[in-house]
């Protein structure tokens, strides 16, 4: 099985952490575990280099990352489909800044 590392801004571990519903919280944990074994999921390009990975739980959640390699993925933000647009305009920030 594929090893990838995967790293979080600060901005992802902010969002994770004020996230009221911590079984949700959870399950996006679990699936970052799974993209570090190169399970992706759904996954899905919102522009440039950044992808959206859907989170069938709680409220339709979503992580939005890079990938700068084939080793390393970098988690940008989270959210959920009502700031779904909100989200991906962070993320492009976040990613130019980078």
């Amino acid at each position: 099985m594929l090893n990838m590392e995967v790293k979080t801004t600060s901005i992802f571990d902010e969002w994770l952490v004020r996230l009221k519903d911590r079984q949700s919280a959870g399950f996006i944990l679990k699936h970052i575990d799974r993209m570090k074994l190169g399970n992706l999921g759904i996954v899905r390009n919102v522009g440039g280099n950044i992808f959206e990975k859907k989170i069938h739980h709680g409220a339709g959640y979503r992580l939005y990352f890079i990938n700068k390699n084939s080793q390393l993925i970098i988690v940008l933000c989270g959210g959920d489909k009502s700031t779904q647009q909100k989200d991906i305009d962070k993320a492009k920030k976040i990613a130019m800044e980078m």
